[in-house]
């Protein structure tokens, strides 16, 4: 049987219902321990109290809580010396949570500190990462955080020119948003008339084919484009404008200057400049600020699913 996918999909269940109304969930809890499934009333309990924390506060922290749960219950059954003989109520509970404990480590440590996945629900990547893409990001190339807080604890290596990285959005940090490292600490960046430069270079692009969006009528122009020694595709659209529409005002605006050309940002100490590969379909750094380096989440590297297309499986390293 697998506990996980039984975790998961109950933990979904659990949060709707719990939403939907508190009393009829505790009802249903105290109905099944008094008919005597223990086990369940046990299980419904535990995926409702991850499913509310998970909405409030997100599924790491539910992850956690769910953790912290099934160790810290039957360790205190042990140390009370509570009755867990085979086939009791107490012995029933006690196996349920010592069984899930090992398998929600496993997947929390893997989570928290290895790979975790992530589902592109914008077209602000095309062509590199296209809509309904489920992509891996290494949490661990920037550095090791704690779950939850975020926070850097072992420093290991930081963003290069060209990472496609994933970040908390700084307007909403429970948003987790996707795009491409451009600007460095320190770099000054500028968008004009659609080109990019950097420190006063002008960033190396290459015209090739037009490229044509899935299940739609229209193009838009590609080119090849390289920063640093990644090179990578992008996209622009002739009607698009030059200047950038509607910039809010983000921390240390004032280091950038936008006319009707575009915008020129120098990037400040700690922070970075990130743009999508759909130029103008994208909103970014030139839209809404800089990214602080506190917001990082870990370097996308890999496509290891798309059920729209399966040909797209492993197209992004």
């Amino acid at each position: 049987m697998n506990w996980l996918m039984i975790f998961i999909a109950l933990s979904a269940a659990g949060m709707v219902w719990v939403i939907l109304d508190l009393t009829k969930f505790f009802q249903a809890v105290a109905e099944l321990r008094r008919n005597g499934n223990t086990e369940m009333a046990h299980m419904l309990l535990l995926v409702g109290l991850c499913g509310v924390v998970a909405v409030l506060t997100g599924f790491a922290a539910a992850l956690l809580l769910a953790l912290v749960l099934t160790l810290v219950v039957p360790l205190g059954m042990r140390f009370a010396k509570v009755n867990r003989a085979a086939g009791s109520r107490n012995g029933v509970v006690y196996e349920l949570y010592w069984g899930f404990f090992p398998v929600i480590l496993i997947v929390f440590v893997l989570r928290s500190f290895v790979a975790e996945p992530f589902k592109i629900p914008s077209g602000s990547m095309i062509p590199t990462l296209e809509v309904g893409d489920f992509i891996l990001v290494n949490k661990y190339t920037y550095g090791i955080r704690l779950p939850v807080i975020n926070k850097k604890i072992i420093d290991i290596n930081q963003p290069q020119r060209g990472d496609v990285m994933v970040f908390r959005y700084p307007e909403d940090p429970s948003l987790d948003y996707i795009k491409r490292v451009v600007g460095l600490p320190g770099d000054k960046v500028a968008y004009l008339n659609k080109r990019l430069t950097i420190n006063g270079k002008a960033v190396e692009i290459k015209k090739i084919e037009d490229y044509r969006h899935p299940g739609k009528l229209y193009y838009s122009e590609q080119y090849v484009e390289k920063l640093g020694e990644v090179e990578h595709r992008i996209l622009n659209d002739k009607e698009a404008p030059a200047f950038i529409p509607d910039a809010s005002r983000f921390p240390n605006r004032e280091n950038c200057n936008y006319n009707q050309s575009g915008v020129v940002c120098t990037v400040p100490a700690g922070h970075y400049f990130m743009v999508g590969d759909n130029r103008d379909n994208s909103k970014d750094s030139r839209f809404w600020g800089f990214v602080p380096e506190e917001n990082i989440v870990g370097k996308a590297f890999f496509v290891w699913m798309n059920f729209g297309d399966l040909k797209r499986i492993g197209s992004f390293r």
